[in-house]
């Protein structure tokens, strides 16, 4: 079984186009949609989580390349900036996957990278800004308001 996570990238004339059906029903490839920001006739991207036997995958990826799907391996990651971390856990709750997680007799809030899935959920709600967005994701996924804009506002 392969699995990898994958960021595609959409042009406009591709957006409307049910290429995450086809990659699923025709190539029989699991795919988890993880992020997403696409509109229709416009360009987007969409973080992946894809999943089967190597040959469908390589054949999966192949029906993207041949659609104009741009797909890069994610080389984004959530970093734990401990210095500028607080541990006052509001970023625990949020996270879906359990990469953040609070020692309970040190309080400490401590990251899994391995767990994490670049939902962005802990940037969104940390008013520390202790948790940040490596590689060229941060462009299109964090330009939004956060929990920190409105405090610094």
């Amino acid at each position: 079984m392969k699995q990898m996570k994958k960021v595609l990238g959409f042009s406009e004339n591709i957006t409307e186009e049910p290429i995450i059906y086809h990659l699923i029903a025709d190539y029989g490839v699991r795919v988890n949609i993880l992020r997403a920001s696409i509109d229709p006739g416009k360009q987007g991207r969409m973080v992946v989580e894809i999943a089967g036997e190597d040959s469908q995958v390589s054949l999966g990826l192949n029906y993207l390349e041949r659609t104009g799907v741009q797909a890069e391996t994610l080389a984004e990651e959530i970093v734990h900036l401990t210095d500028r971390c607080t541990s006052c856990t509001s970023c625990v709750p949020h996270c879906p996957t359990r990469a953040l997680d609070v020692d309970r007799n040190t309080w400490q809030v401590s990251f899994d990278p391995e767990k994490c899935i670049v939902c962005l959920s802990c940037i969104d709600v940390c008013i520390y800004k202790a948790m940040t967005l490596t590689g060229t994701l941060s462009e299109y996924f964090t330009n939004r308001q956060t929990a920190a804009d409105d405090i610094s506002a």
